[in-house]
């Protein structure tokens, strides 16, 4: 006998049918008339993390909102996380009735905004950024994929198919929008943890939201203390990872002192590590691999930190 419960799959079976924790993010777009229009999100997470030459995030929304509509027609728009304050939440759920025009809500908005720092740097027209945002993910949407570059605004009662399977109009009254991530906003306190190393205090309060229940309220609920659970590292022999070393290239080899360095590394991994090594080897023109080099090149925001 199951010792579960076995509940029905229906629409947003995200929120109806299991307790799914999901971020909150404000999304901020540019409307035809060159203003910074917002609205609430849930359904938004990293979408392409590596292996590629860009990376993404994926957001999933009703495609007759203001930002659907925008991202439609500009392609551009603004990821804000914002603090868990209920203050914060509150004004969240304040921009989230369906239907409610920009001209309408933004007059009574009262989180601020301040100038893209990509349009400050390209001069591009960008949506505006939540100042009160901890962090925030500036994005272009990739209409190209999927075919979805023929897709156009101005549809508010459902799109016609056929429909695209992962990017663009994918239902009649749905979206999926593969997002590039174009650069990435942190306030200082933040990003010096992410360059400097992270501790349990570090941490942003960002609010952890189960969405819209029992026809009337939207529940989330704040940070509670953060816990590190120890990864228990095993390690390759030297002789195993040699072997993978000595066939990763036939001109760019590595010291036992180098290969001493990614014993942790899972042997999953291995190969994609190695291969890194000798792309940076071969652009600095190096044929023997040591453990200083090894440093330089796992050392992956030393930039970052020249600039402190």
């Amino acid at each position: 006998m199951s010792s579960f419960e076995n509940l029905r799959i229906v629409d947003n079976f995200y929120q109806t049918s299991l307790f799914f924790p999901m971020p909150t993010v404000i999304i901020s777009t540019l409307c035809e008339d060159g203003s910074t229009t917002l609205g609430p999100y849930s359904l938004v997470q990293p979408y392409y993390v590596a292996g590629k030459d860009y990376y993404a995030m994926l957001l999933c929304c009703r495609n007759s909102s203001n930002t659907a509509q925008n991202i439609l027609r500009n392609g551009k728009c603004t990821l804000n996380f914002i603090d868990d304050k209920p203050a914060t939440f509150k004004e969240a759920v304040k921009l989230s009735w369906p239907g409610d025009k920009p001209e309408e809500k933004m007059p009574k908005c009262n989180f601020k905004l301040e100038k893209s720092l990509l349009e400050e740097e390209t001069g591009e027209e960008r949506p505006m950024v939540l100042t009160d945002a901890i962090e925030a993910i500036e994005c272009t949407w990739m209409r190209e994929l999927d075919g979805a570059d023929k897709d156009e605004a101005g549809e508010l009662n459902g799109y016609e198919g056929p429909y695209h399977d992962f990017n663009g109009i994918t239902s009649k009254f749905g979206a999926h929008f593969i997002l590039r991530v174009d650069k990435i906003l942190m306030k200082k306190k933040y990003s010096d943890a992410i360059i400097n190393g992270v501790r349990a205090k570090d941490f942003p309060a960002l609010p952890v939201d189960y969405g819209y229940r029992d026809s009337k309220n939207f529940w989330f609920h704040r940070k509670t203390k953060m816990r590190a659970e120890l990864l228990q590292m095993r390690q390759a022999s030297l002789e195993s990872v040699r072997y993978a070393a000595d066939r990763a290239d036939d001109t760019v080899k590595f010291t036992d002192e180098a290969l001493m360095t990614i014993l942790g590394v899972p042997r999953v991994f291995l190969s994609v590590v190695l291969k890194g090594c000798v792309s940076w080897a071969k652009e600095n023109n190096v044929t023997l691999i040591t453990a200083e080099h090894m440093q330089i090149i796992n050392d992956k925001r030393s930039k970052e930190k020249n600039k402190k």
